[in-house]
């Protein structure tokens, strides 16, 4: 692996991608650039692996990635030169670094918190193809990959801010965590993108050993995106689609650069600025 000095991680929905069109066009630009300096772009998301995958070979990218809100680490056979510890086989072309519980222990949780505190939510499990393309403008096919989840379950509510708090109550006693993304409600338990980033880092620094400081930047643009942000030495908020950034991120992390507009408009500009600066 080639001396670099930055590794970049970057959430996807409203942040590379439109958050209506899932479009990357916008940031073409900063992508080439990327590529033309050969930095790791190391794509963190609440998608599954499989979403990702595909994204990933759309997008030409063979670097590491972050499924489900970091319920995974999957990165290339060989990509690391060492034996990566707690790595596991889970396909001919990729080991994964699990962080989270598996997705069937998730959902019985949530089955369990539901009908204990009598809250109504509506996991992808319970949701057809169909359904999910209608609920997130996917095509049934992409909400197939969707569905195909191996730590983190999406939800919505179908009651009132009441009802989520008796919920959100009870599933912190349990050790599952809520995160509201751009769309749905996630739960998990042990998944963590800020633990994902620096696991990663460290396994970078290990193999670029003496080739100077390696900094690590993260751009997002929701509250699960936090963690991801905290554990970068440069976070970059993108707005949200109307424009306003998302102001618990902006309190929690004053010292974030504030991208100019939303989606990959937003993160053509940060970026480009950046890696040129």
């Amino acid at each position: 692996m080639r001396a670099i000095d930055t590794v970049i991680f970057t959430d996807l929905d409203g942040t590379l991608l439109d958050h209506d069109s899932y479009s990357w066009a916008a940031a073409e630009e900063a992508l080439g650039e990327i590529e033309r300096r050969r930095l790791p772009l190391v794509l963190v998301s609440s998608k599954t692996r499989a979403e990702m995958e595909v994204l990933r070979r759309k997008l030409g990218n063979g670097h590491p990635f972050v499924s489900e809100n970091g319920g995974g680490i999957f990165f290339p056979r060989g990509y690391f030169p060492k034996k990566v510890p707690a790595a596991i086989s889970v396909s001919h072309q990729y080991m994964c670094v699990p962080l989270a519980r598996p997705y069937a222990d998730i959902s019985a949780l949530l089955d369990e918190i539901a009908d204990d505190t009598g809250a109504e939510v509506v996991g992808f499990r319970q949701m057809s193809a169909r359904e999910v393309a209608q609920n997130t403008g996917l095509t049934p096919r992409e909400a197939e990959l969707a569905r195909q989840r191996e730590f983190d379950e999406p939800f919505f509510f179908t009651g009132g801010e009441e009802e989520q708090q008796r919920f959100a109550a009870a599933a912190k006693e349990r050790g599952l965590t809520l995160a509201r993304g751009g769309r749905f409600w996630h739960a998990f338990a042990g998944s963590d993108k800020g633990r994902a980033v620096e696991r990663l880092m460290k396994l970078y620094r290990e193999v670029l050993r003496g080739s100077g400081r390696l900094r690590s930047v993260a751009l997002g643009d929701s509250a699960n995106d936090l963690p991801m942000l905290k554990a970068a030495n440069v976070a970059v908020i993108i707005p949200k689609p109307g424009g306003a950034h998302d102001e618990a991120l902006v309190e929690a992390l004053p010292r974030a650069i504030l991208a100019p507009a939303p989606g990959p408009h937003g993160w053509n500009a940060a970026v480009l600025e950046l890696v040129q600066g």
